[in-house]
């Protein structure tokens, strides 16, 4: 169990706000961290592995890690950390990275197999696709055997096929070794593939906590389907006026009103719902 109550003043997005979790996680989940940009979201990581202050307390499986009197050190908290980029050692090979971890040839050798870079273990990271790089780095943050792995948006930078992939590998890697596993993500589907629980976090707090189908699904009122969206254009076409909304990777043309043209505005962040009750799949 993973018991979490903290505090930080922080610079969000809109200005200053103060971080404040409390959280308790279960030893074996996944738990899903999402939000506006500027939220806490990486803080929160950084906090639980010792990389930046803050005031509270943290206890994992009831040793202490963070009160008013003691903070442990990072190099013991038995942590694995894989950020956005991949921070290998351009002049070590594959292997040499995850060796520089510790010394246990079988691990590496396990880590690599199941990821599927055994072949390409002799080669240097500036030979690899960002694909490669990023599974060399979550094999890099398992051969320290860590109590808990901290994923930071590793796979926003990857296309969606690559993406699949790598959530696989790290859904393996997480029953394989018994893995306590937080994740910060961005995207719904990664969430709710790879999650037992989600939090919300705005402005520095949780707003929603719980499984991730019961926060994500969209069943409000009479809408059947509901997408956030950004408005890139208004325009009048005739007598209508004509939203371009850009939803996920795809543009959708949309009828507004009058009025509604009046108030929405170029680069708003909305919500797209329709009602329709016989939805086509392709």
């Amino acid at each position: 169990m993973i018991k979490i109550d903290i505090k930080k003043d922080l610079h969000g997005s809109n200005g200053l706000m103060k971080l404040e979790i409390n959280l308790e996680i279960k030893e074996g989940e996944f738990l899903a961290i999402s939000g506006l940009s500027g939220s806490g979201k990486t803080t929160l990581l950084r906090i639980l592995a010792g990389l930046e202050e803050a005031e509270g307390f943290i206890s994992v499986n009831n040793e202490i890690w963070l009160d008013k009197e003691f903070k442990l050190k990072v190099q013991k908290r038995g942590i694995g950390f894989v950020f956005q980029d991949y921070a290998l050692f351009s002049n070590m090979s594959i292997l040499e990275n995850l060796l520089y971890v510790k010394k246990d040839k079988d691990l590496a050798n396990k880590l690599l197999s199941m990821t599927r870079l055994k072949e390409l273990e002799h080669r240097m990271p500036i030979t690899l696709s960002g694909g490669q790089k990023q599974r060399v780095a979550l094999c890099r943050a398992l051969m320290s055997k860590p109590k808990l792995l901290l994923l930071d948006e590793p796979l926003s930078a990857l296309d969606y096929k690559m993406r699949e992939k790598l959530q696989k590998d790290i859904l393996s890697f997480h029953k394989e070794f018994n893995l306590t596993t937080i994740m910060v993500s961005h995207d719904v589907s990664e969430i709710y593939k790879l999650s037992s629980k989600l939090i919300v976090l705005e402005n520095g707090r949780i707003i929603n906590e719980g499984n991730a189908k019961d926060i994500l699904l969209k069943t409000q009122g009479s809408q059947k389907f509901s997408f956030e969206g950004e408005i890139l254009e208004i325009k009048k076409v005739d007598v209508i006026y004509i939203a371009v909304i850009s939803i996920s990777q795809q543009l959708v043309e949309v009828v507004i009103t009058k009025e509604e043209a009046s108030i929405l505005k170029v680069s708003q962040k909305i919500t797209l719902g329709t009602k329709a009750f016989s939805p086509t799949i392709k």
